[in-house]
């Protein structure tokens, strides 16, 4: 086969002086410095891993033999005329114990005994017939706070308080001691109260009978006024009743 047919190649067909585009410009960001001063900033020189360069031993201090086992302290000779440690103490001798006394203990607990004031026994009480004993004196069954000094006084910041309601209550009993002068109003006496308050009551008994005796059904215009009326005449009287109930005195205009 000839192959010179062949000789041609597709590579053939570039031209020679042809030339790769060159490439766009890298990005780079503008921060790319602060940022780097902030992560210095930041860091701890050696941290983790310790300094770059670690001074190497010099080759003369290599391990020697032995070099590593503990030395033993320096034998001693052996005498046999060393004075040897005390003997153990034989049985029947007794050592001194504590400081010495010609004082007689027995006596004198005995005289203390005797002498001495019996102790009390501490109180309790039983709650339950299986024997349970509790503190007596913490029970509140004692009556221990009423013998104290200060009992049954009223105390000092009530007394100051009732004082100072009192004087209150004088002050506005003068002001409104002279509003009444100056309004020249009078008050009403307990007779007369009570006589307008069962006015009042019958007043209210006389239209509650009155809206009782409506029909039962309201189907027309005049009705259902007439019931509205009887209603808030009702309202009224309950709330006129109430007022004079609430307040014991009472005081009204006089008429000139």
């Amino acid at each position: 086969m000839d192959t010179t047919c062949f000789s041609e190649s597709i590579y053939n067909l570039i031209p020679i002086d042809w030339k790769e585009p060159p490439q766009p410009p890298r990005y780079i960001s503008i921060f790319k410095t602060s940022v780097k001063e902030d992560m210095q900033k930041n860091k701890t020189a050696m941290k983790t891993m310790g300094p770059p360069k670690v001074e190497v031993p010099s080759p003369k201090d290599f391990l020697k033999k032995h070099s590593k086992e503990k030395t033993l302290p320096p034998q001693k000779k052996f005498d046999r005329n060393e004075p040897k440690k005390p003997p153990v103490p034989l049985r029947t001798e007794h050592p001194v114990m504590g400081i010495q006394s010609e004082k007689n203990f027995i006596n004198t607990n005995a005289a203390d005994v005797i002498m001495g004031v019996a102790k009390k026994p501490k109180p309790i009480y039983v709650d339950k017939r299986t024997g349970d004993k509790h503190d007596l004196e913490t029970s509140g069954l004692v009556p221990k706070y009423i013998n104290k000094k200060d009992y049954g006084v009223t105390p000092e910041y009530i007394c100051k308080r009732n004082e100072e309601v009192r004087k209150a209550q004088e002050e506005y009993d003068n002001y409104i001691q002279e509003n009444l002068r100056k309004a020249a109003m009078k008050r009403l006496s307990d007779e007369e109260r009570e006589a307008v308050l069962q006015g009042l009551k019958k007043n209210w008994e006389e239209v509650h009978k009155e809206f009782q005796s409506l029909s039962v059904f309201i189907d027309s215009i005049p009705k259902k006024i007439r019931k509205q009326k009887l209603e808030e005449e009702m309202k009224q009287l309950e709330h006129d009743i109430g007022v004079i109930e609430k307040h014991k005195i009472i005081y009204i205009a006089n008429k000139k």
